[in-house]
This record gives C-alpha cells, sequence and structure tokens, in this order.
C-alpha cells in the first residue's frame, strides 16, 4: 500500500444546461463560483468550480452534440455524477500501478504547475477516477490548478462547511468497493450493517447496494452543513426533488448532515 496522501478533493458533475444548474447548486448550497475553465472548450464543454472549504464541486455542459460527457449523461439516463477527482503526491505512479491492473488512461492533463490522470470510466466503472497534483498545493489550502488562482476568496461556509464523502451504487457493493481499493490503493473497510467504504486522508467514499441488473453509478454526495433542515427547504423552495435526507441536484443525491468528518466516521461505525 502507498503511504503517500490520497485525497478526495473534487467532483465533476454533468448537466445538460450550466446556466440552470449552476443557479442551483449555488442557490441551495449558498456557494460562490470560483473559476471557470477555458481549457474545456477543446472537449466542447462549458463549466464553473464552487469551493466547499478546500473541497470542490465542478458542474460541467455541452456546449456542442457529441461530447464525452454528452453521451456519458444520456447513457446514465440523466445522472449526472462523472468523476470522482482524488489529489496526491504522486499521479504518476498511480497511473503506473493502474495500468498494472490493466486500468486504461483516459486523458493525461500536464501543465508547468500541475498533471493530472484521468482513468477510462469503462475499466474503473461507475465514474472516472482522476489522480492529480498541484505544484506546491501539498496543503489543501495551497495552491489547486483546476481551481484557478484566487479560489481562497470565494469560500463562503455560513452553508456547506465541507464534502464529507461521496455514494457508489452498485449492484453488489462489497465486490465493486475491493475494485476501487485495488485501484486507489486503500484499504477496505467492512462492518456489519455498514455499507463497504473507502477511507481516504480527506473525504471517503462509500458503496451503497442498487438493483442486481444495474450498472454502478455515482450516485450521491453527503455535505456537512451548518442547518440541514433549512437547506433541505431551500432545496423544496427551488423544486428540487427531495425527501426528509436529502435532495436531487444535477442527477446526483445530495445528503446534508451537521456531522463533522469525525462524528460521521464514528456513525459508519470507523474504529
Amino acid at each position: 500500500m502507498s503511504m503517500g496522501y490520497l485525497r478526495l478533493r473534487q467532483v465533476c458533475l454533468v448537466a445538460p444546461e450550466l446556466a440552470p444548474a449552476e443557479r442551483l447548486l449555488g442557490t441551495v448550497l449558498g456557494l460562490s463560483p470560483c473559476y471557470r475553465d477555458p481549457n474545456v472548450r477543446r472537449y466542447g464543454l462549458e463549466n464553473v468550480l464552487f469551493p466547499i472549504g478546500s473541497d470542490f464541486i465542478e458542474i460541467v455542459a455541452p456546449t456542442q452534440p457529441g461530447t464525452a460527457a454528452g453521451r456519458f449523461l444520456e447513457q446514465r439516463s440523466g445522472r449526472g455524477g462523472y468523476m470522482a477527482i482524488l489529489d496526491c503526491d504522486d499521479p504518476q505512479r498511480r497511473q503506473r500501478h493502474a495500468e498494472a491492473l490493466g486500468i486504461r488512461v483516459a486523458n493525461l492533463l500536464q501543465y508547468e504547475d500541475y498533471t493530472g490522470v484521468q482513468l477510462h470510466p469503462r475499466d474503473t466503472g461507475a465514474a472516472m477516477i482522476e489522480f492529480n497534483h498541484t505544484h506546491g498545493g501539498e496543503e489543501p489550502g495551497g495552491p489547486y490548478h483546476p481551481a484557478g488562482p484566487d479560489w481562497r476568496r470565494h469560500v463562503r461556509d455560513d452553508t456547506t462547511k465541507r464534502m464529507l464523502a461521496i455514494d457508489i451504487t452498485a449492484p453488489d457493493p462489497a465486490a465493486f468497493a475491493g475494485h476501487w481499493a485495488q485501484i486507489l490503493e486503500r484499504p477496505l473497510t467492512t462492518l456489519a450493517e455498514q455499507p463497504p467504504r473507502i477511507d481516504l486522508d480527506r473525504g471517503a467514499i462509500c458503496f451503497i447496494p442498487g438493483p442486481a441488473a444495474g450498472q454502478p453509478f455515482f450516485s450521491g454526495i453527503t455535505l456537512q452543513v451548518t442547518d440541514p433542515d433549512e437547506m433541505l427547504a431551500a432545496a423544496v423552495r427551488a423544486g428540487c426533488k427531495s425527501d426528509v435526507t436529502g435532495f436531487q441536484l444535477c442527477g446526483v443525491r445530495f445528503a446534508p448532515t451537521g456531522m463533522t468528518a469525525a462524528t460521521l466516521g464514528e456513525a459508519y461505525g470507523a474504529p
């Protein structure tokens, strides 16, 4: 197992149109956009990133037919969980490890201060996994290339505090969790009456049961928030499909909680 750090740093969601999804995310989660990456135009996309503390939610939307993100949305019947993006110390080593497992690389991103390795979603299953590293970004409050040069001044934490975990839904959660644990080189936590989970240095990935005939997909995000009830009420006011525990936005279920990362781990039964 690698001893280098590995953090759930960013998620990428796909929406049919950017502006409505951006408005909903900003309104319901109380977030402010920090960056729009001009480089995504080469893929026929537009995007926006929102900081949550030192974590990020990105929304991308197609601007032309035939994009990979657009096909993904069509194939997943509107389920928009597209990428799990992991900040690490050595993406090239993790690339070599993934390739040794037979996982193909879908895209390489290389800038003077940044390296990103995107693994092929057909091999990872559920979502594209990206390993990335920004020079000087060893601390979460340091530089993070995908979020632009001044992301810190856009942080708003009066409503949403932190991204705690993401959910992957799969017909056989334990088997699929084992597959991702191999790719991520992290142990799998399996406790009685709890979903299998991979704990990272920041954040966690939880694997929950889905229909037996279905395919694995990135289904949910757990957020630490100031007032879960008020966030749910805001989601209802905004017209999001909601219940007492969460709401749908960009084809992903958001679960607001007042728990911190430590108390959430205790609730999940972490030792």
